[in-house]
């Protein structure tokens, strides 16, 4: 009977610590959730503390570019696959889990590897990208021929990484569009300020054509600039658009066939924007439903080499609040 008595009491006693220090994290996270410097009646946190979400992902890349080479005009153009993924996520008090699934890799059609970290908040935020890609394909015509890129000819590495920041941020919410952590209650614009790195590398593979040889671009760049930023709320429905035009300030881009190196051309002025539209249509203040358009724009070189690529992605969710 004694025995019994004390390992009951322990028992409590173990469920009690719990129960003290889940509740301490529990505080904490509900006051770093709401701190924030935000007028009320713009916007406000979600009146819960967990959110679910599932989401459709489909995202891609694409290049067009126009250069001489030797007495040759070339004008390329290539793309990847376009990934597509399936992701389920948990936000409690601002901290997120997620998991994502891509059924085409999953049964061996697309490869391509791509981490995406976004960190939106009212007055700072930041997306990053990473994609490996062994899907492009195109055409890249010369003169009076052609030659065909089939996919695996080509490997893809691009990193690009940007941040924002919110002048208008106690009234303005980008979290309200892309991650649904504020609703925003009444229309509100804000002027940005930001800079973005993009960093990249395309080159052949041992799967393209030996009459190739063996080449690489490799690009790293710098860009700062601003640009604009508008929620319009009416009714239930929240419309997101903004732009952010970046000079790049920074290019250095270089060239290696069949292990010769050179420098590659550059051209001032030469620009990086990023581009985002939302839309997301309250239910209720339970459910919510809408996509997100994100679309990196490079644009380099002049008239007579040039080169455009974009990155692009959107998502289509829905989500629960409890």
């Amino acid at each position: 009977m004694i025995l019994m008595v004390l390992t009951v009491g322990l028992t409590a006693s173990a469920q009690s610590k719990r129960e003290v220090v889940r509740e301490r994290v529990d505080n904490a996270l509900r006051k770093n959730y709401e701190k924030g410097s935000y007028d009320t009646l713009y916007m406000k946190r979600p009146d819960s503390k967990l959110t679910l979400k599932l989401r459709g992902n489909l995202s891609g890349y694409y290049m067009h570019s126009k250069f001489n080479e030797n007495g040759v005009r070339y004008d390329a153009k290539v793309n990847t696959d376009t990934r597509g993924t399936i992701s389920a996520a948990a936000t409690y008090y601002g901290v997120t889990a997620g998991l994502a699934l891509n059924p085409a890799r999953l049964s061996g059609k697309n490869k391509d590897i791509e981490f995406n970290i976004n960190a939106y908040g009212n007055r700072f935020g930041l997306e990053a990208n990473y994609q490996e890609a062994k899907t492009l394909s195109g055409d890249i015509k010369y003169n009076d021929g052609s030659i065909h890129v089939n996919k695996g000819d080509m490997k893809l590495t691009l990193i690009t990484v940007t941040g924002y920041y919110a002048f208008n941020h106690r009234h303005f919410s980008y979290p309200a569009a892309f991650t649904q952590s504020y609703i925003q209650k009444r229309s509100a614009g804000s002027w940005l300020v930001g800079a973005t790195y993009q960093g990249g590398k395309i080159k052949t593979t041992d799967d393209a054509p030996a009459e190739w040889g063996k080449t690489s671009t490799t690009m790293h760049t710098f860009a700062i600039g601003g640009g604009y930023g508008y929620n319009f709320v009416t009714g239930k429905w929240l419309f997101h658009a903004s732009a952010q035009p970046t000079l790049i300030v920074f290019n250095d881009i270089d060239i290696e066939e069949n292990g010769i190196k050179r420098d590659g051309k550059t051209h001032f002025p030469e620009v990086i924007t990023n581009t985002r539209a939302a839309i997301v249509y309250n239910f209720s203040q339970k459910y919510f439903v809408g996509s997100t358009f994100l679309f990196n724009t490079t644009l380099l070189g002049d008239n007579d080499d040039y080169a455009r690529q974009t990155k692009w992605r959107a998502r289509a969710f829905f989500g629960i609040r409890l």
